[in-house]
């Protein structure tokens, strides 16, 4: 199992958290059928995700708030205080047909992912993944069950004892973090947008000792972000030495994302990416944010494309052209899309200065990973 192996699900396809949500969007289903249109879907090498059970769940979150998504997708409905106390159907995270089963849907992926690591298989990519706001008893952040902390679970659980979790997100990864503070075994890298949504993950913030954090300012561009893998991820990397290495791969610190106020290209996120997925032997690539449906389905396409080392075409071939100009989204920014959106697969580069803010939070990091003795 040396060739990259792809899980998702047609649930993706028929459910939406309500038209109004920035979930209200292709992304999964879009991504598959443009791999598909390009002639890079192998059957032999896709799985339809499993729904985990809510014992499967257990394993992190709390049964009783398991019951309780399970209940409101039944009902469509919930009571006051149970909205309270879990944040269902409030703070966007609503009810929805789908709730329970497209989320645990994207969870089963993850620790199907674990399983088939722990197998032999060497890389997963699950573009359903990456709900890394998710916490035990409560959603949070378009987030019910946290896919990312169980397949990190469920690798613990199977022997691995050097996990290293890396995310792109332009959020930071806030549930992931809470969930492995003070463990040795989970080390947690973020990098994300400074004073965005959920305000956590400062540069200080180390979590006993479990995470290092990145926040970049407003308007992010590549050559930022090469650096911050050449000079901080790699060597952290290296330096911990990880059996398997699980990615968030949001595609919402692209420049076209309506929910953040970075620049990057998806270029820069496929090179961050396959670096980081070079610091294991064996890797678990999940998607995450990314709110525009036409930015998010050509970059987890583009980045299947990369962990296979296919050649990214110059201009899509038609039928990948027509399926891209089908695409909708009741937003302002999607009422003119730029004609490069329907017709190519690649954005043009962006590159800019490298700020002072970016070199001063790489070095402290690296102290401080010297401080800890990594």
């Amino acid at each position: 199992m040396d060739q990259p192996i792809l899980i998702a699900g047609e649930i993706y396809r028929d459910s939406s958290y309500g038209r109004r949500h920035p979930l209200a969007i292709p992304r999964v289903s879009s991504t598959l059928d443009l791999i598909k249109a390009l002639g890079w879907f192998d059957p032999a090498r896709y799985i339809d995700s499993p729904q985990a059970t809510p014992e499967q769940l257990a394993r992190f979150h709390d049964p009783e708030y398991i019951a309780a998504v399970q209940s409101a997708e039944a009902a469509q409905a919930a009571p006051v205080d149970v909205r309270e106390r879990f944040n269902i159907g409030r703070a966007g995270n609503p009810i929805f047909p789908e709730m329970f089963r497209r989320p645990a849907t994207a969870a089963g992926a993850g620790i199907t992912a674990a399983d088939l690591i722990a197998q032999g298989a060497r890389c997963i990519h699950s573009p359903a993944g990456g709900t890394h706001h998710g916490r035990a008893a409560q959603a949070s952040g378009f987030c019910y069950f946290n896919d990312p902390v169980l397949t990190l679970l469920r690798l613990l659980d199977l022997g691995f004892s050097r996990l290293l979790y890396l995310d792109f997100d332009a959020h930071h990864g806030d549930g992931v973090e809470v969930a492995f503070t003070g463990e040795p075994r989970v080390l947690c890298l973020s990098i994300h947008e400074d004073k965005r949504w959920p305000f956590t993950g400062a540069l200080t913030d180390r979590a006993e000792g479990s995470a290092f954090n990145l926040p970049v300012p407003e308007g992010f561009n590549d050559s930022e972000l090469d650096a911050i893998v050449a000079r901080l991820v790699l060597p952290l990397g290296e330096a911990f030495a990880p059996q398997v290495v699980v990615i968030q791969a949001g595609a919402d610190a692209l420049t076209e994302d309506p929910l953040s106020r970075l620049s990057l290209s998806n270029g820069a996120l496929w090179r961050a990416v396959a670096a980081g997925r070079g610091l294991a032997p064996r890797a678990v690539i999940l998607g995450g944010g990314g709110y525009n449906p036409w930015s998010v389905t050509r970059a987890w396409t583009g980045l299947w494309g990369t962990l296979n080392g296919y050649s990214v075409p110059d201009r899509l071939p038609p039928a990948a052209e027509t399926l891209m100009r089908g695409l909708f989204w009741d937003h302002r920014m999607g009422r003119n899309p730029p004609e490069d959106w329907f017709t190519t697969l690649a954005d043009p580069p962006r590159p800019g200065p490298i700020r002072p803010e970016i070199s001063q939070g790489i070095d402290w990091l690296l102290a401080e990973a010297q401080r800890a003795g990594l």
